[in-house]
C-alpha cells in the first residue's frame, strides 16, 4: 500500500475535529480528515443537532397549546411524534451533507475507517477506505461516547441511553431517567412536554448539582410544575424486565415500574483502540489524554483535543480547541484559556452558566456577591408570557471583576454571550453598567443585574437598610 503524506491529519470529524481541519487547510496545509462513522461526530448525529430539534418542535407544541393565553383560537391540538422523529432525521442528514461540502471545498482528503498510529508519525486506516498515512501533525478528537453501566446494560429496546433514545418513533406513558444531570434533564424537559410521564431517579441530593444551587432549586420548582417526579439520593441496582414494561431495583426503596428507561449517567471517552502506545502517547485517567495550553499532547507534534482531553465535554470548546491545535500545527503560537466558558441546557426553562458560582467564588477567597433580577420584573418578559427565572452575575466586590453568571430562562442560551464577552476580555461591573442595552429587550437584565450587585437597582426596590 502505497503511503500518503499530510501537513496535518485529524482524526475524528465531529465539532473539534472538522473545525480544526478547516483551520489547518486555511493556514495552506495538506489535510486530511479520518472518521469511521458520520461526519459532524457526536453533536450533529446522535447530540446536539437532533436533540435540539426535537426541543424545537416541542417548543412549538407548547406555543399552540397556551395560544389562548394571547387571544388565538387554535381548535384541538394533535401531534405525529413519528413526523417530530423523521424531521429530525432530516435536519441531520442536511446539515451533514452541507458539512461535507464545507470539507472538500477547503480541499480536505476525507477518509472512512477506523484510524490507529504505528509511529508517531503514521497512522494506519482500516475500513471504507484503506490508507496508510504518514503526518507531520496529527491532531486527536475521537470524542466520547455514552457510559453503560454494567448493573443495568443499555438493550436499546426497553432500556436506552442518549443515542439509541432518539431513533423511538412511539412515546411510551412512563419514562425512568436514571441521572439527573444536563443530558437527563434535556431529555425529561423533551417528553414531559409530550405527555410522558417522566420519573428522574437521581443519586445526587438535587438534579443539576454542577450547575449550582440556584440552578438546581430554580429547574426542580420548574419540573415539579411541569408534573415530573423527581427523586434524589436514589441509587439505582437493576433494571428488570417485568411483562411489556421494566422493573427499576432501588437500594432501600420498593422498585419503580415505568415502561421505558433512559441511561444518562455521564460518557465514557474514546481512546481505546488508536494504539497510543505505538505513537508514545502518554494517558491518563479513565482514557484522557493529557495536553498542554497548546493542546499538544506528550510527544511534539500530536494534539488532543476535545472529549477525548477530558476537559470540557462540550462541542464548542472542542471547536476552540481545534482552532488552537490547528494553529499551532501550522506553526504559529496559540493557547487555550478555560476561565470563561459557556454552558447550556436546553430545558424549559432554558439554563445557561459561565465562571463560577457564587459558592464556588467564596470557596476560592473573593468577597463575591451576586446581583439577581427576576424575569417577572422585565417589560419584555412580561409581554411575552415568559417570566420564570433570573439573570445573576456573581462578582468580586472588593475589584468589581464578574467572576461568573447563570440565567435560568426564556433565551438562556442567547443572553450567556454578553457575559462571555465580558469576561473574556476582563470587563467590571461598571463596563456593564455603562453599557446601553436595548429596550424592550431580555438583555437589560444583565444591566439590572450588575446595577443590583452594585447597590443602585433603578428597576428593583432597594436594599432595606438596618
Amino acid at each position: 500500500m502505497e503511503r500518503q503524506q499530510f501537513d496535518v491529519v485529524v482524526i475524528g470529524a465531529g465539532p473539534g475535529g472538522y473545525v480544526a481541519a478547516i483551520k489547518a487547510a486555511q493556514e495552506g496545509k495538506k489535510v486530511c480528515l479520518i472518521d469511521k462513522h458520520f461526519l459532524g461526530g457526536t453533536c450533529l448525529n446522535v447530540g446536539c443537532i437532533p436533540t435540539k430539534t426535537l426541543l424545537a418542535s416541542a417548543h412549538v407544541l407548547h406555543q399552540v397549546k397556551h395560544a389562548a393565553d394571547f387571544g388565538i383560537a387554535t381548535g384541538p391540538v394533535s401531534f405525529q411524534y413519528a413526523q417530530m422523529k423523521a424531521r429530525k432525521d432530516g435536519v441531520v442528514e442536511k446539515m451533514r451533507k452541507s458539512l461535507e461540502g464545507l470539507l472538500l471545498a477547503n480541499k480536505i482528503t476525507i477518509l472512512r475507517g477506523h484510524a490507529e498510529f504505528i509511529s508517531p508519525r503514521e497512522i494506519k486506516v482500516k475500513g471504507q477506505d484503506n490508507a496508510l498515512l504518514y503526518a507531520e501533525n496529527t491532531i486527536i478528537a475521537t470524542g466520547s461516547e455514552p457510559l453503560d453501566i454494567p448493573a443495568f446494560p443499555c438493550d436499546h429496546e426497553r432500556v436506552f441511553n442518549s443515542t439509541s433514545i432518539l431513533e423511538l418513533t412511539e412515546l411510551p406513558k412512563t419514562l425512568a431517567i436514571i441521572g439527573g444531570g444536563y443530558i437527563g434533564c434535556e431529555f425529561a424537559s423533551l417528553f414531559a412536554e409530550l405527555g410522558v410521564q417522566v420519573i428522574i431517579l437521581e443519586a445526587l441530593p438535587s438534579i443539576v448539582a454542577l450547575q449550582g444551587k440556584a440552578i438546581a432549586e430554580a429547574l426542580t420548582r420548574a419540573f415539579v410544575k411541569k408534573g415530573i417526579d423527581i427523586q434524589t439520593g436514589v441509587m439505582v441496582e437493576g433494571i428488570d424486565r417485568a411483562g411489556e414494561g421494566l422493573s427499576i431495583r432501588l437500594k432501600d426503596r420498593p422498585p419503580l415500574v415505568c415502561d421505558r428507561a433512559l441511561v444518562s449517567v455521564g460518557r465514557k471517552i474514546s481512546s481505546s483502540g488508536l494504539s497510543l502506545e505505538k505513537a508514545g502517547i502518554a494517558v491518563g485517567e479513565k482514557g484522557a489524554i493529557p495536553v498542554s495550553d497548546k493542546m499538544e499532547t506528550s510527544v511534539p507534534g500530536i494534539y488532543a483535543i476535545g472529549d477525548v482531553t477530558g476537559k470540557f465535554l462540550l462541542a464548542h470548546v472542542a471547536s476552540h480547541q481545534g482552532i488552537v491545535a490547528a494553529s499551532n500545527a501550522a506553526g504559529k503560537t496559540a493557547f487555550m484559556h478555560y476561565e470563561a466558558i459557556p454552558a447550556v441546557i436546553f430545558t424549559d426553562p432554558e439554563i445557561a452558566t459561565i465562571g463560577l458560582t457564587l459558592e464556588q467564588a467564596q470557596e476560592a477567597g473573593y468577597k463575591a456577591v451576586i446581583g439577581k433580577f427576576p424575569f417577572q420584573a422585565l417589560g419584555k418578559s412580561v409581554a411575552a408570557m415568559q417570566t420564570e427565572g433570573f439573570a445573576q452575575m456573581v462578582v468580586d466586590e472588593r475589584t468589581g471583576q464578574i467572576l461568573g453568571a447563570q440565567v435560568v430562562g426564556n433565551e438562556a442560551s442567547n443572553l450567556i454571550a454578553e457575559m462571555g464577552i465580558a469576561m473574556t476580555n476582563e470587563l467590571t461591573l461598571d463596563c456593564v453598567i455603562d453599557t446601553v442595552h436595548a429596550h424592550p429587550t431580555v438583555a437589560e437584565a444583565w444591566l439590572e443585574a450588575a446595577l443590583l450587585a452594585n447597590d443602585t437597582p433603578i428597576h428593583f426596590p432597594p436594599k432595606v437598610k438596618r
